[in-house]
C-alpha cells in the first residue's frame, strides 16, 4: 500500500554500535531503534510510552502545522538521553519541566538529552513544541502527508508520524492518545477514537478534541482537515459511527457513500467472526487525496476516493473493519509478523464473500491456487517474513488467506472460528508474533500444525494441491470465477503504494 522506507546493511551495522552500554555503568543514551530486523531506525528504546497527548492548529490554506506534544513515557533503564521519531522543525523540549538540548540527527530523529538523566522505572513527561509545512518536508525523498485540494490528512504504513508529532514510532509500542485540532472556521477535522467536545477557538477558529481511550499504534493514528460532510449512527450493538466524506468527491461520492456507509453492518457480522469489537467507536473517511489505497486507521479507516472511481467496493470495507480487530487491537511485535495483519483481513473478505453467496472461502482459495504457475515469483514470497521489500506484496494477503483456509480444512469450522476468536479474546491491546499465533492454534486444536504453517508460511514453492485441502478445481475462465474474485483482488492494489 503504503510509501516505506528500507534501511540498508551499512546503516543496520551503523546503529547495532550505537547500542546503550549495561546499566552498571551508569546513565546510558537509549537505542535509536526498536530492534526491528525490517527498520532498524524505526522506534526507540530505552523508554514505554504510556500516553500521548498532542495539541495542533492546523491552516488548511497554506498547509502549515503548529502544536504541542506531550508524551508520558516511563524509563526502562537509567537514561542519559532517548530519541523520538519526527521530521519536522523544533522549537524547543522539556522534560519534566525542564528545557532539555535536543537536537536533529538521521532523517526522522530528535535526540533529546533531559537536565538531569532519568531511573530506570521512573515515569517522566516530554514537551515537544513545533511548527512546519508537512507536504513540504521530505524523508527518503518522500512525504506521508497527503494534500487535498481543502486541506490535508496523515495516513500511511509503516509511517506516517514524523510528520505531524514526535513518537516512539514502532507498533511494539502502544499508547492511549489525545488529540485535539483547531481549524479555521468552515473546515472539519477528524482524529480516532471519540469526539469529546468541540468548540470556538477564539479568532474564527474550532477546536475539536478526540480521545483514543485503548491502547494504539503510532501508523495508527490518523489527522484529516478539510470541508466534510460527516454522519453518524449507530451499530446494532450500540457502537457509535462516525462517517465523513469530503464535498470535493464529485462523481466517486455515491459509490463511496454506498460503501463506507455499510461500515455498520459489517461490524455487526465481523463481531459474530472475531467476537466483541475491541473499540468504543467504529466509522471510516474518505478525503479528496487522490489517493488508490486504503489504511486501516483505528476506529476511523482511511480511503483513498480513487478506490471509488469504478464503483462501490465493500470489499475494502470488510478488509479494513476486520483490521481493528488483526493488525489495530492485536498488532504486530515486529513488522515481520505483518501476516497476522493482512493475512487475516484477506481471509475475512472471503468470509464475507462466502456469506454473501458470492463465492465461497474455498473457491476463492482455488482459484487463487490455480492463478499462479509454480514458476511464478508468487510463491517465492513468504507471507511469515516476506522482507522489507515485499512487506505489502500479494502473497502475503493471498497465499497468507490460503494458509487460514489450510487451517480451516485442516482442523474443523468449530476449532478453527474458537480460535479467530478466543485470540483476540486473550491479546486484546496488546502485540504478538506469527509464532505466538501458532502455538495457539496447536493449543486449541490440540493437532500439530508446524507443518502445515512452514508450507504456507514459510516454504518458497508453491505447495501440492493435497496441502491445501478441500477441491481445488481449476477454472475455465473468468466466467467460472467467483462473483467476489476481482472486487477481493481490487483490494489487494489498495494495500500497495
Amino acid at each position: 500500500m503504503r510509501q516505506r522506507l528500507i534501511v540498508t546493511g551499512a546503516v543496520a551495522a551503523v546503529l547495532a554500535l550505537t547500542v546503550p552500554a549495561s546499566a552498571a555503568d551508569g546513565p546510558s543514551p537509549g537505542a535509536p531503534g526498536a530492534g526491528d530486523s525490517y527498520y532498524p531506525d524505526y522506534g526507540n528504546g530505552g523508554y514505554d510510552v504510556s500516553h500521548y497527548d498532542l495539541r495542533l492548529k492546523y491552516q488548511p490554506k497554506t498547509d502549515e502545522l503548529s502544536g504541542t506534544t506531550t508524551v508520558l513515557a516511563r524509563a526502562e533503564q537509567d537514561l542519559s538521553r532517548f530519541n523520538l521519531d519526527f521530521a519536522l522543525d523544533v522549537k524547543e523540549v522539556h522534560v519534566n519541566g525542564r528545557k532539555a538540548k535536543v537536537s536533529a540527527t538521521g532523517s526522522h530523529e530528535l535526540e533529546i538529552t533531559p537536565a538531569e538523566p532519568l531511573k530506570k522505572g521512573e515515569r517522566f513527561s516530554v514537551v515537544v513544541r513545533y511548527s512546519g509545512v508537512p507536504s513540504e518536508v521530505e524523508v527518503g525523498g518522500y512525504t506521508s502527508w497527503q494534500r487535498t485540494p481543502d486541506g490535508g490528512v496523515a495516513a500511511n504504513e509503516p509511517e506516517s508520524a514524523w510528520w505531524w508529532y514526535p513518537s516512539n514510532d514502532h507498533p511494539s509500542d502502544k499508547a492511549t492518545f489525545d488529540i485535539s485540532i483547531a481549524v479555521p472556521k468552515g473546515y472539519k477535522s477528524l482524529s480516532n477514537g471519540d469526539l469529546v467536545s468541540e468548540e470556538p477557538a477564539g479568532g474564527g477558529w474550532t477546536r475539536s478534541n478526540w480521545r483514543s481511550g485503548q491502547p494504539q499504534a503510532t501508523y495508527l493514528a490518523t489527522m484529516a482537515v478539510g470541508k466534510f460532510d460527516v454522519t453518524k449512527s449507530k451499530t446494532e450493538s450500540g457502537i457509535p459511527v462516525v462517517n465523513a466524506y469530503s464535498e470535493s468527491l464529485g462523481d466517486e461520492d455515491g459509490s463511496a457513500r454506498a460503501s463506507i456507509e455499510r461500515t455498520a453492518e459489517i461490524t455487526d457480522w465481523l463481531e459474530t467472526v472475531f467476537g466483541k469489537y475491541p473499540f468504543s467507536s467504529v466509522g471510516g473517511y474518505v478525503p479528496a487525496t487522490g489517493a488508490g489505497f486504503a489504511l486501516e486507521t483505528q476506529t476511523r479507516p482511511f480511503y483513498g476516493n480513487a478506490r471509488f472511481k469504478k464503483g462501490t467496493d465493500v470489499s475494502v470495507v470488510v478488509h479494513e473493519l476486520a483490521h481493528q480487530w488483526y493488525g489495530d487491537s492485536v498488532s504486530v511485535r515486529k513488522w515481520r509478523d505483518i501476516w497476522l495483519n493482512e493475512g487475516f483481513a484477506s481471509y475475512a473478505s472471503w468470509l464475507w464473500s462466502e456469506k454473501e453467496g458470492e463465492g465461497t472461502a474455498q473457491e476463492i482459495a482455488s482459484e487463487v491456487y490455480e492463478s499462479y504457475p509454480a514458476n511464478d515469483p508468487f510463491w517465492k514470497v513468504s507471507p511469515g517474513d516476506p522482507g522489507a521489500e515485499n512487506q505489502f506484496h500479494g502473497a502475503v494477503y493471498d497465499r497468507g488467506a490460503m494458509a487460514l483456509q489450510a487451517l480451516r480444512n485442516k482442523i474443523g469450522d468449530k476449532d478453527f472460528f474458537k480460535i479467530l476468536e478466543g485470540w483476540q479474546t486473550e491479546r486484546k491491546g496488546g502485540n504478538a508474533r506469527v509464532e505466538d499465533f501458532i502455538e495457539y492454534s496447536e493449543k486449541v486444536s490440540g493437532k500439530s500444525l508446524s507443518s502445515l504453517f512452514d508450507t504456507w508460511l514459510y516454504k518458497t514453492s508453491k505447495p501440492k494441491k493435497p496441502a491445501l485441502g478441500g477441491e481445488v478445481n481449476a477454472t475455465n475462465g473468468k466466467q467460472d470465477r467467483p462473483k467476489s474474485w476481482d472486487e477481493i483482488q481490487a483490494v489487494h492494489g489498495a494495500h500497495r503504494h
